[in-house]
């Protein structure tokens, strides 16, 4: 019997509208452990494939009938099987088109608000990983911050609000996902932009970003001021857009603080981290709204859907900005960090433009969750 798909661009909508929705994950328990779809009014059960070749008649009652229901697996096979004997067995239910690979990779804008002189700036959300990424639209010009390898979406929506990118900016050497920064760059021939002291082996062409630049999106004042931030890497750079918006790329996020080991520097790099938090950070005025290059938990979506906040408000609830003692902020800093991300080194290297691996290389070295935090 044929089944309805469900897109993931339908269950980010879902996330963001904090709706309803029972997901059956057929993956190996392992890999639901690791990394899964997350919403506020989501339930789960986890229940591997090979558990259901013989048929579904032990599960049939346990399955709600008055919530949406989502079968997912890592690719959509499995979940189609699994929701075809469901169906025959009339229990109305849905596959995730693509499986957690296209849950992975999409990309849902929210426009974050409006600025001076009729610009624009929004968040593109990618909900399956955790990273966010940023356009700052003004007068028929936009730059893209932090872009992920799936370029074509913010092609597409620059070209639907008939904006042209002319600049591309990365607030650091990403080491979680794979920058769609030179992409993008050479499709528009946009001018990329990167922290000096996180491009030295680079491979590739790069206008440095540092303290003092001043970059004009359009033919406004909207401007994009550079920081350097360091902490999570050497040259991470923040951007203090049209006087409102503080993009903190992974310095900083709205319920932790970004780690400083993905160089294998923990304990060199704990200091920068804490003068970029406790002093440059304080420097600013606490009316900045943050925007971070990574969100943690589901939780930290306000209404609309974005991945916002005050800085004053951080000042007082974020946890890695209230420890007065530099001896047990570092402590807490080098004894709560996550694992390290899936090929971490690999992505390096690919955002170094060193290797070139292949789409579905790509793909398998970004799969899993967000680890950019301390916890």
């Amino acid at each position: 019997m044929l089944v309805k798909q469900m897109t993931a661009k339908e269950v980010a909508k879902k996330v963001i509208n904090k709706e309803e929705l029972y997901i059956l994950d057929v993956r190996n328990q392992s890999d639901f452990n690791d990394w899964k779809i997350e919403g506020v009014n989501f339930g789960f059960w986890n229940i591997p494939y090979f558990d259901l070749l013989d048929g579904v008649e032990e599960i049939i009652d346990k399955i709600p009938t008055n919530k949406d229901v989502l079968v997912v697996c890592a690719k959509e096979g499995s979940s189609i099987m699994v929701a075809e004997m469901l169906s025959d067995a009339g229990i109305a239910v849905s596959y995730l088109k693509g499986g957690m690979k296209s849950w992975s990779e999409h990309l849902e804008p929210v426009k974050v608000g409006d600025l001076k002189d009729g610009g624009e700036i929004y968040q593109f959300l990618r909900l399956g990983k955790g990273c966010l990424s940023y356009m700052v639209a003004s007068n028929g010009e936009a730059a893209i911050i932090d872009s992920t390898r799936m370029t074509d979406v913010y092609l597409d929506f620059a070209e639907s609000i008939g904006a042209k990118i002319t600049h591309v900016f990365d607030t650091h050497l990403h080491a979680d996902h794979i920058s769609g920064g030179r992409t993008i760059t050479e499709k528009t021939n946009a001018t990329y932009w990167l922290p000096p002291k996180d491009a030295a082996d680079v491979t590739f062409a790069y206008k440095p970003l540092e303290g003092g630049n001043v970059v004009t999106v359009g033919n406004t004042t909207i401007t994009i001021e550079a920081l350097y931030s360091p902490g999570h890497t050497i040259g991470s750079t923040s951007f203090v857009v049209d006087e409102k918006y503080l993009l903190s790329g992974d310095i900083l996020f709205i319920d932790s603080i970004g780690r400083p080991d993905l160089a294998g520097l923990a304990e060199d790099w704990v200091g920068d981290l804490r003068e970029t938090l406790y002093n440059r950070y304080r420097d600013l005025s606490e009316e900045l709204i943050v925007l971070p290059a990574h969100f943690m938990i589901i939780e930290e979506l306000n209404e609309d859907g974005s991945v916002a906040e005050n800085l004053g408000k951080l000042f007082s609830e974020n946890h890695g900005l209230n420890i007065a003692d530099e001896a047990e902020f570092r402590k807490m800093v080098t004894e709560n960090l996550p694992a390290q991300p899936n090929s971490y080194q690999e992505i390096r290297e690919t955002n170094m433009g060193k290797i070139a691996p292949d789409k579905e290389k790509q793909r398998e070295m970004e799969i899993g969750p967000n680890r950019c935090a301390v916890r």
